[in-house]
C-alpha cells in the first residue's frame, strides 16, 4: 500500500482568510493580551494587540512616504523586531517585502534591487554604503528608513540626504499616524524571495499571500504547533526558515516566537532552555554543529520537544534525540516556489535518509526524465515536477523574468531541477541536485554570480564556479572555482580570495582555487562542469581552508 501524508488540515479553513493581516487580526482579536513576539538579546516582548497596531502604523507610515499597493519594499535589516513589523506591515499595506541577505553587495546585491524596483528601503546603518555603491539599481527608491541605534542612524540620515536620498529613521515610521489600510486578498502578491540561479541570474520568487500561508501552515501541522508552544528560530530572517517557516506558523499557530540574533552552536541548548522553547528548526548543518558540541550533564534537561531540519543528519539522528530529550525530528523537501509537497509524518519511524511522503491533498508531483518530461518508474532517478491542486498556493513565476518562468513550468508543471526517486512505499529520497547551485552553509550560492565577481578581475579571463563536498553531514558544500588568466597573465589564488573578500558575500567566497589554460567545453561552447567536477581536486588545487562564521551585522 503507498504510503501518504494525510496530517494536514488548514487552520484557517476559509482561504480568503490566507494573509497575514488577516491571519494578525484574528489572533489579536481571539488573545490580544499574549506575547507573540519575544527578542531576548533586546529585551522586547509585543504582544498580539500590540504587534498588530505597530504593523498597522508601519503600513500607515508606507503609504504615507508615497508607496502604494503592489509597490515593492526592500528590507535589508539583521534579525530585529523591526523586520518582523517591516514584513508584517507592508502586508498591511499591500506592499510586496522584498528581503535582501545583509551579506550581499556589489553585482549580486545590484541585481536584486534593480530587478525588483522597490520603492521603499528598510535598511540597517552598517549597509548604507553598500547601497550607495550601486546607484545605478537604486533609482527607483523614493524613501529609505534607517533603523539602529541612535548615533548610527543620524550618520546615515546624513549620508543618504547628502546623496539626494529621502530618509527618515525607523523610530518617525513607528510613530505614524494610523491611516486607512487597503483590503489584502489571499491572492495578491504578498513577497519576492529570491533563489539562486542555475546557469544564471538570481531569481526572485512571486509568492501570494495564499502561498506564503500554505507554506507556514504545513509547518504548523508537521510540528503540530499550537497555542501552548513556543517556537525559537536562530536563523536570519531573509531566509524562509525563519520567516515562513517559524514567525509565520507560530502567527497561524497563536503560538509564542523567540527570535535570537544569530545561530551560535555553543549557545543553541541554553537558549532553547531560557526560551522555553517546545519546537525549533535547523537547517543544513547546524544540527551537526550543535552535535559536536562537548556533552553536558543537563542537556536534556529542557522543554524541547521537535526539532524540523532539512535535511536530518541521519547518522546522529537518534543519539541526538536520546541527548536533548527531543521527542520528534521532521523532514521536508520543497522549495520557496512550491512549498512544501514532501513531508514526514510527525513521530513515524522513516527509512533512512527518506525526506517524507507526498502531501496529495494539497500538491501533484511526479519524478520525470529531465529531457522527455516522461515520468520514471518507481525507484529510478528523475527531476521532481510539482503542480498545486488549489490556486495561489504557489510561485506566480520569477519577476520581471519571463524567461526563466516559461522554462520552470513547462508542459504546466513546476520543474524543481532536483533528482529524487521513490520507494515502493511511497517514500521519496532527495539524491541529488540537478541544476547548477551550490549550497553552503544553509546559504544557496548561484554559480554564476560568483563567476561573474571574480571575472571582472583585469587579470582573469574566465571562471567556472562548483560545489564540491564539504567535510560536515546534511549536504553541504564547499564552493571551487577554475580560474584562466587573461592571456599573458598571471594571478594567485591569493589574489583572487582577497578579490572575492572585497566582491562576494562571505558566504560565497570560494575555498578552492585552481588556476587552468583553459575551461573544458562543448562544441556550443559552454562549459562542460559534469568534467570539472569529476576532476575535482588535485595537487595544483588551492586550499584557503575552512572559514570561521562571520557575525551579520
Amino acid at each position: 500500500m503507498t504510503l501518504y501524508y494525510d496530517e494536514y488540515r488548514p487552520t484557517f479553513a476559509d482561504r480568503n482568510e490566507w494573509s497575514s493581516p488577516a491571519v494578525l487580526r484574528a489572533r489579536a482579536a481571539l488573545h490580544p493580551e499574549k506575547v507573540y513576539l519575544e527578542v531576548p538579546w533586546a529585551d522586547e516582548a509585543y504582544t498580539y494587540a500590540e504587534t498588530l497596531a505597530i504593523a498597522e502604523r508601519v503600513g500607515s507610515g508606507m503609504l504615507g512616504a508615497g508607496a502604494e499597493p503592489g509597490d515593492r519594499v526592500l528590507i535589508m535589516i539583521p534579525n530585529c523586531s523591526a523586520y518582523i513589523f517591516g514584513w508584517l506591515g507592508s502586508s498591511m499595506a499591500g506592499l510586496v517585502e522584498v528581503p535582501i541577505n545583509t551579506a550581499y553587495r556589489g553585482t549580486f546585491l545590484a541585481h536584486q534591487v534593480a530587478t525588483t524596483e522597490p520603492t521603499l528601503a528598510v535598511i540597517d546603518p552598517g549597509y548604507v554604503e553598500r547601497i550607495l555603491d550601486v546607484p545605478d539599481a537604486i533609482g527607483s527608491i523614493r524613501h529609505f528608513f534607517v533603523v539602529g541605534n541612535t548615533d548610527a542612524v543620524a550618520d546615515a540620515l546624513a549620508t543618504l540626504r547628502d546623496a539626494g536620498h529621502a530618509a527618515s529613521s525607523w523610530v518617525d515610521l513607528l510613530g505614524s499616524a494610523p491611516a486607512p489600510l487597503p483590503t489584502v486578498a489571499a491572492r495578491d502578491l504578498g513577497s519576492i524571495f529570491f533563489t539562486s540561479g542555475t546557469t544564471g541570474l538570481s531569481k526572485g520568487v512571486m509568492m501570494p499571500h495564499a502561498h506564503m500561508y500554505l507554506f507556514a501552515d504545513e509547518c504548523v501541522s508537521l510540528t503540530r504547533l499550537t497555542g501552548e508552544d513556543t517556537y525559537m528560530s536562530v536563523g536570519p530572517l531573509f531566509h524562509g526558515n525563519s520567516q515562513f517557516l517559524a514567525a509565520y506558523p507560530a502567527l497561524i499557530a497563536g503560538s509564542r516566537y523567540v527570535l535570537h540574533e544569530r545561530f551560535s552552536a555553543s549557545e543553541w541548548i541554553d537558549q532553547i532552555r531560557a526560551a522555553r522553547a517546545t519546537v525549533t528548526n535547523f537547517v543544513g548543518v547546524m544540527m551537526d554543529f550543535v552535535w559536536q558540541q562537548d556533552v553536558r550533564p543537563d542537556d536534556a534537561d529542557n522543554q524541547l520537544r521537535c526539532v524540523f531540519a532539512a535535511p536530518t543528519a541521519s547518522s546522529i539522528l537518534d543519539g541526538f534525540k536520546e541527548r536533548f530529550g527531543v521527542d520528534a525530528f521532521v523532514e521536508v523537501f520543497g522549495l520557496t516556489e512550491t512549498c512544501m509537497p514532501i513531508l514526514t509524518p510527525y513521530g513515524v519511524a522513516r527509512p533512512p535518509g527518506a525526506a517524507g511522503l507526498l502531501n496529495r491533498d494539497w500538491f501533484d508531483i511526479r519524478l520525470v526524465d529531465s529531457e522527455t518530461d516522461e515520468e520514471v518508474p518507481v525507484g529510478e532517478v528523475g527531476e521532481l515536477v510539482v503542480r498545486a491542486r488549489y490556486p495561489w498556493t504557489t510561485c506566480q513565476g520569477y519577476f520581471a523574468m519571463p524567461d526563466k518562468t516559461a522554462e520552470a513550468f513547462r508542459n504546466l508543471w513546476f520543474h524543481t531541477g532536483d533528482g529524487l526517486r521513490r520507494d515502493e512505499d511511497g517514500w521519496y529520497y532527495f539524491v541529488d541536485r540537478l541544476k547548477d547551485a551550490i549550497r553552503r552553509r544553509g546559504e544557496n550560492i548561484s554559480s554564476y554570480e560568483v563567476e561573474q565577481g571574480l571575472v571582472s578581475h583585469v587579470e582573469v579571463a574566465e571562471v567556472a564556479a562548483i560545489g564540491v563536498p564539504a567535510d560536515q553531514e546534511a549536504g553541504e558544500d564547499e564552493v571551487m572555482v577554475f580560474v584562466v588568466p587573461e592571456p599573458g597573465h598571471s594571478v594567485s589564488a591569493e589574489q583572487l580570495w582577497a578579490y572575492a573578500d572585497r566582491q562576494l558575500p562571505a558566504f560565497a567566497v570560494p575555498r578552492y582555487v585552481r588556476i587552468i589554460d583553459e575551461l573544458p567545453k562543448t562544441p556550443s561552447e559552454k562549459v562542460r562542469k559534469i568534467e570539472l567536477r569529476e576532476h575535482g581536486f588535485d595537487a595544483d588545487t588551492a586550499d584557503r581552508g575552512p572559514q570561521p562564521r562571520r557575525r551579520k551585522r
